[in-house]
Protein backbone atom coordinates (compact mmCIF):
# COMPACT_ATOMS: atom_id res chain seq x y z
CA UNK A 1 0.00 0.00 0.00
CA UNK A 2 1.37 3.41 -0.93
CA UNK A 3 2.02 6.04 1.66
CA UNK A 4 -1.02 8.21 2.36
CA UNK A 5 -0.47 11.61 0.74
CA UNK A 6 -0.15 14.74 2.81
CA UNK A 7 -3.31 16.85 2.84
CA UNK A 8 -3.09 19.69 0.38
CA UNK A 9 -3.09 23.11 1.98
CA UNK A 10 -6.28 24.84 1.00
CA UNK A 11 -6.52 28.55 0.47
CA UNK A 12 -6.95 30.18 3.87
CA UNK A 13 -10.63 30.98 4.33
CA UNK A 14 -9.74 34.03 6.41
CA UNK A 15 -8.55 37.18 4.68
CA UNK A 16 -5.61 37.42 7.11
CA UNK A 17 -3.85 34.80 9.26
CA UNK A 18 -6.45 33.72 11.78
CA UNK A 19 -4.09 34.19 14.73
CA UNK A 20 -3.57 37.82 13.78
CA UNK A 21 -7.29 38.37 13.41
CA UNK A 22 -8.32 36.93 16.77
CA UNK A 23 -5.35 37.34 19.09
CA UNK A 24 -5.94 39.41 22.22
CA UNK A 25 -3.67 42.11 23.56
CA UNK A 26 -2.24 43.20 26.88
CA UNK A 27 -4.56 46.20 26.91
CA UNK A 28 -7.69 44.34 25.77
CA UNK A 29 -11.00 46.21 25.90
CA UNK A 30 -13.76 43.61 25.51
CA UNK A 31 -16.38 46.26 24.85
CA UNK A 32 -14.53 47.18 21.65
CA UNK A 33 -15.12 43.69 20.19
CA UNK A 34 -18.55 43.11 18.66
CA UNK A 35 -19.81 39.62 19.67
CA UNK A 36 -21.94 39.55 16.51
CA UNK A 37 -19.03 40.24 14.17
CA UNK A 38 -17.09 37.79 12.00
CA UNK A 39 -13.61 39.33 11.87
CA UNK A 40 -11.36 38.20 9.06
CA UNK A 41 -14.10 36.30 7.25
CA UNK A 42 -16.01 37.67 4.27
CA UNK A 43 -18.49 34.83 3.86
CA UNK A 44 -21.88 34.02 5.35
CA UNK A 45 -23.42 31.12 7.24
CA UNK A 46 -23.67 28.91 4.16
CA UNK A 47 -20.09 29.46 3.05
CA UNK A 48 -18.97 29.12 6.66
CA UNK A 49 -20.48 25.63 6.83
CA UNK A 50 -18.72 24.64 3.61
CA UNK A 51 -15.41 26.06 4.79
CA UNK A 52 -15.77 24.31 8.14
CA UNK A 53 -16.28 20.99 6.36
CA UNK A 54 -13.17 21.58 4.24
CA UNK A 55 -11.10 22.49 7.28
CA UNK A 56 -12.47 19.42 9.05
CA UNK A 57 -11.06 17.15 6.35
CA UNK A 58 -7.63 18.66 6.75
CA UNK A 59 -7.86 18.57 10.54
CA UNK A 60 -8.68 14.87 10.40
CA UNK A 61 -5.64 14.02 8.29
CA UNK A 62 -3.26 16.19 10.31
CA UNK A 63 -4.59 14.85 13.60
CA UNK A 64 -3.94 11.29 12.45
CA UNK A 65 -0.36 12.22 11.54
CA UNK A 66 -0.05 14.03 14.87
CA UNK A 67 -1.13 10.92 16.76
CA UNK A 68 1.01 8.58 14.66
CA UNK A 69 4.12 10.77 15.12
CA UNK A 70 3.74 10.54 18.90
CA UNK A 71 3.96 6.75 18.69
CA UNK A 72 7.42 7.21 17.20
CA UNK A 73 8.51 9.56 19.97
CA UNK A 74 7.29 13.01 18.86
CA UNK A 75 6.72 14.97 22.10
CA UNK A 76 4.01 17.38 20.99
CA UNK A 77 0.62 17.97 22.57
CA UNK A 78 -2.15 20.47 21.90
CA UNK A 79 -4.37 21.88 24.65
CA UNK A 80 -7.47 23.81 23.57
CA UNK A 81 -9.00 25.79 26.43
CA UNK A 82 -12.58 26.97 25.89
CA UNK A 83 -13.91 29.68 28.16
CA UNK A 84 -17.09 31.70 27.92
CA UNK A 85 -20.33 32.53 29.62
CA UNK A 86 -23.04 29.87 29.71
CA UNK A 87 -24.55 29.19 26.24
CA UNK A 88 -21.46 30.68 24.53
CA UNK A 89 -21.13 27.52 22.44
CA UNK A 90 -18.41 25.45 24.08
CA UNK A 91 -20.35 22.22 23.56
CA UNK A 92 -20.98 23.09 19.92
CA UNK A 93 -17.26 23.58 19.36
CA UNK A 94 -16.60 20.13 20.79
CA UNK A 95 -19.26 18.51 18.59
CA UNK A 96 -18.66 20.32 15.32
CA UNK A 97 -14.91 21.02 15.41
CA UNK A 98 -13.34 18.37 17.61
CA UNK A 99 -15.92 15.92 16.26
CA UNK A 100 -14.20 16.10 12.88
CA UNK A 101 -11.19 14.14 14.15
CA UNK A 102 -10.71 10.59 15.42
CA UNK A 103 -11.99 10.50 19.03
CA UNK A 104 -9.10 8.19 19.95
CA UNK A 105 -6.82 11.16 19.45
CA UNK A 106 -8.77 13.48 21.74
CA UNK A 107 -8.75 13.95 25.50
CA UNK A 108 -11.81 15.96 26.57
CA UNK A 109 -12.70 17.15 30.05
CA UNK A 110 -15.51 19.45 31.21
CA UNK A 111 -14.63 21.00 34.55
CA UNK A 112 -17.48 21.41 37.01
CA UNK A 113 -17.52 22.86 40.50
CA UNK A 114 -14.56 21.36 42.42
CA UNK A 115 -15.15 18.38 44.68
CA UNK A 116 -14.16 18.25 48.33
CA UNK A 117 -11.05 16.28 47.36
CA UNK A 118 -10.10 18.88 44.75
CA UNK A 119 -10.66 21.75 47.16
CA UNK A 120 -8.17 20.13 49.52
CA UNK A 121 -5.40 20.81 46.97
CA UNK A 122 -4.10 23.84 45.11
CA UNK A 123 -6.46 24.96 42.34
CA UNK A 124 -4.14 23.63 39.61
CA UNK A 125 -4.03 20.12 41.04
CA UNK A 126 -7.17 18.90 39.26
CA UNK A 127 -6.08 20.59 36.03
CA UNK A 128 -2.71 18.82 35.98
CA UNK A 129 -4.47 15.46 36.41
CA UNK A 130 -6.39 15.97 33.15
CA UNK A 131 -3.56 17.15 30.91
CA UNK A 132 -3.43 15.28 27.58
CA UNK A 133 -0.66 12.83 26.73
CA UNK A 134 1.72 13.25 23.80
CA UNK A 135 -0.03 13.04 20.45
CA UNK A 136 -3.46 13.97 21.79
CA UNK A 137 -5.55 17.07 21.30
CA UNK A 138 -6.72 18.00 24.78
CA UNK A 139 -9.90 20.01 25.16
CA UNK A 140 -10.86 21.75 28.40
CA UNK A 141 -14.49 22.88 28.59
CA UNK A 142 -13.86 25.51 31.26
CA UNK A 143 -10.55 25.27 33.09
CA UNK A 144 -8.31 26.75 35.77
CA UNK A 145 -9.62 30.16 34.71
CA UNK A 146 -12.83 29.48 36.61
CA UNK A 147 -10.73 29.82 39.75
CA UNK A 148 -9.99 33.46 39.00
CA UNK A 149 -13.22 34.39 37.18
CA UNK A 150 -15.91 33.11 39.53
CA UNK A 151 -13.75 33.75 42.56
CA UNK A 152 -13.26 37.38 41.56
CA UNK A 153 -16.93 37.98 40.76
CA UNK A 154 -18.38 36.15 43.74
CA UNK A 155 -15.65 37.01 46.25
CA UNK A 156 -14.82 33.35 46.88
CA UNK A 157 -11.12 34.15 47.37
CA UNK A 158 -9.40 37.29 48.63
CA UNK A 159 -7.90 39.65 46.07
CA UNK A 160 -4.38 38.71 47.14
CA UNK A 161 -5.02 35.03 46.39
CA UNK A 162 -6.49 35.83 42.99
CA UNK A 163 -3.38 37.86 42.17
CA UNK A 164 -1.24 34.88 43.18
CA UNK A 165 -3.25 32.66 40.88
CA UNK A 166 -2.60 34.84 37.84
CA UNK A 167 1.11 34.34 38.39
CA UNK A 168 0.68 30.62 39.05
CA UNK A 169 -1.27 30.25 35.80
CA UNK A 170 1.44 32.01 33.82
CA UNK A 171 4.13 29.78 35.34
CA UNK A 172 2.02 26.67 34.72
CA UNK A 173 1.35 27.49 31.08
CA UNK A 174 4.97 28.45 30.48
CA UNK A 175 5.97 25.03 31.80
CA UNK A 176 3.51 23.39 29.41
CA UNK A 177 5.07 25.25 26.49
CA UNK A 178 8.52 24.07 27.59
CA UNK A 179 7.14 20.53 27.46
CA UNK A 180 6.06 20.94 23.81
CA UNK A 181 2.42 21.67 24.53
CA UNK A 182 0.74 24.18 22.24
CA UNK A 183 -1.81 26.03 24.37
CA UNK A 184 -4.76 27.61 22.52
CA UNK A 185 -6.87 29.74 24.87
CA UNK A 186 -10.21 30.84 23.46
CA UNK A 187 -12.75 33.17 24.99
CA UNK A 188 -16.09 32.70 23.24
CA UNK A 189 -17.39 36.26 23.42
CA UNK A 190 -21.20 36.20 23.50
CA UNK A 191 -23.44 39.22 24.02
CA UNK A 192 -25.88 39.59 26.89
CA UNK A 193 -28.77 39.74 24.41
CA UNK A 194 -27.75 36.60 22.54
CA UNK A 195 -27.36 34.68 25.79
CA UNK A 196 -30.89 35.74 26.79
CA UNK A 197 -32.19 34.43 23.46
CA UNK A 198 -30.42 31.09 23.85
CA UNK A 199 -31.66 30.64 27.41
CA UNK A 200 -35.19 31.51 26.28
CA UNK A 201 -34.97 28.80 23.62
CA UNK A 202 -34.04 26.26 26.28
CA UNK A 203 -37.14 27.23 28.24
CA UNK A 204 -39.37 26.84 25.18
CA UNK A 205 -38.13 23.42 24.09
CA UNK A 206 -38.62 20.29 26.22
CA UNK A 207 -35.61 18.70 24.52
CA UNK A 208 -33.50 21.58 25.85
CA UNK A 209 -34.74 21.60 29.45
CA UNK A 210 -31.87 19.38 30.50
CA UNK A 211 -29.43 22.09 29.44
CA UNK A 212 -31.10 24.80 31.51
CA UNK A 213 -29.60 25.74 34.84
CA UNK A 214 -31.51 28.16 37.04
CA UNK A 215 -28.18 29.53 38.21
CA UNK A 216 -27.54 30.88 34.71
CA UNK A 217 -30.07 33.64 35.33
CA UNK A 218 -28.37 34.47 38.64
CA UNK A 219 -25.08 34.86 36.79
CA UNK A 220 -26.70 37.28 34.33
CA UNK A 221 -27.28 39.66 37.22
CA UNK A 222 -23.52 40.15 37.49
CA UNK A 223 -22.80 40.14 33.74
CA UNK A 224 -20.73 43.32 33.81
CA UNK A 225 -18.66 41.97 36.67
CA UNK A 226 -17.91 38.84 34.64
CA UNK A 227 -16.88 40.89 31.63
CA UNK A 228 -14.50 42.86 33.85
CA UNK A 229 -13.16 39.62 35.38
CA UNK A 230 -12.57 38.14 31.91
CA UNK A 231 -10.86 41.28 30.71
CA UNK A 232 -8.56 41.36 33.74
CA UNK A 233 -7.73 37.66 33.54
CA UNK A 234 -6.95 37.88 29.83
CA UNK A 235 -4.76 40.92 30.30
CA UNK A 236 -2.85 39.27 33.14
CA UNK A 237 -2.38 35.87 31.48
CA UNK A 238 -1.94 36.76 27.79
CA UNK A 239 1.62 35.62 27.14
CA UNK A 240 3.82 34.61 24.23
CA UNK A 241 3.75 31.00 25.41
CA UNK A 242 -0.02 30.91 25.86
CA UNK A 243 -1.81 33.76 24.07
CA UNK A 244 -5.53 34.42 24.29
CA UNK A 245 -7.85 34.52 21.28
CA UNK A 246 -11.15 36.38 21.43
CA UNK A 247 -13.76 34.69 19.23
CA UNK A 248 -17.06 36.53 18.67
CA UNK A 249 -19.71 33.92 19.48
CA UNK A 250 -23.14 35.35 18.67
CA UNK A 251 -22.91 33.58 15.30
CA UNK A 252 -22.36 29.94 16.18
CA UNK A 253 -21.19 29.08 12.67
CA UNK A 254 -18.48 31.73 12.81
CA UNK A 255 -17.21 30.69 16.25
CA UNK A 256 -16.89 27.07 15.11
CA UNK A 257 -15.09 28.09 11.93
CA UNK A 258 -12.70 30.35 13.83
CA UNK A 259 -11.76 27.74 16.43
CA UNK A 260 -11.30 25.12 13.71
CA UNK A 261 -8.96 27.49 11.87
CA UNK A 262 -6.96 28.15 15.05
CA UNK A 263 -6.60 24.42 15.66
CA UNK A 264 -5.58 23.80 12.05
CA UNK A 265 -3.01 26.59 12.31
CA UNK A 266 -1.51 24.94 15.41
CA UNK A 267 -1.26 21.53 13.73
CA UNK A 268 0.33 23.02 10.62
CA UNK A 269 2.91 24.80 12.78
CA UNK A 270 3.85 21.49 14.40
CA UNK A 271 3.90 19.80 10.96
CA UNK A 272 3.67 16.19 12.19
CA UNK A 273 5.17 13.55 9.93
CA UNK A 274 4.24 9.94 9.34
CA UNK A 275 6.71 7.70 11.20
CA UNK A 276 9.15 5.77 9.07
CA UNK A 277 8.81 1.99 9.15
CA UNK A 278 10.95 0.31 11.79
CA UNK A 279 10.92 -2.97 9.86
CA UNK A 280 11.97 -4.25 6.44
CA UNK A 281 9.01 -3.21 4.28
CA UNK A 282 10.00 -5.25 1.23
CA UNK A 283 10.82 -8.25 3.35
CA UNK A 284 7.42 -8.12 5.03
CA UNK A 285 5.73 -7.82 1.64
CA UNK A 286 7.41 -11.06 0.57
CA UNK A 287 6.49 -12.79 3.80
CA UNK A 288 2.85 -11.69 3.39
CA UNK A 289 2.74 -12.92 -0.22
CA UNK A 290 4.06 -16.30 0.88
CA UNK A 291 1.72 -16.64 3.84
Amino acid sequence: MSKQPKAQDRKDVFNKPVREVLIASGDLELEDIDPNSSPGYDGDKASGAADLAAIGEELSELQERFFAASRAGAPHTILLILQGMDTAGKGGIVRHVIGAVDPQGVSHHAFKAPTAQELAHDFLWRIERELPEHGLIGVFDRSHYEDVLIHKVRGLSPAREIERRYGAINDFESKLADQHTTVIKVMLHISNEEQRSRLAERLERPDKYWKFNTGDIDEREVWNEYMHAYQTAIRRTHTRDAPWFIVPADKKWYARLAVAALLLDALKAIDPQWPAADFDVEGEKRRLADS
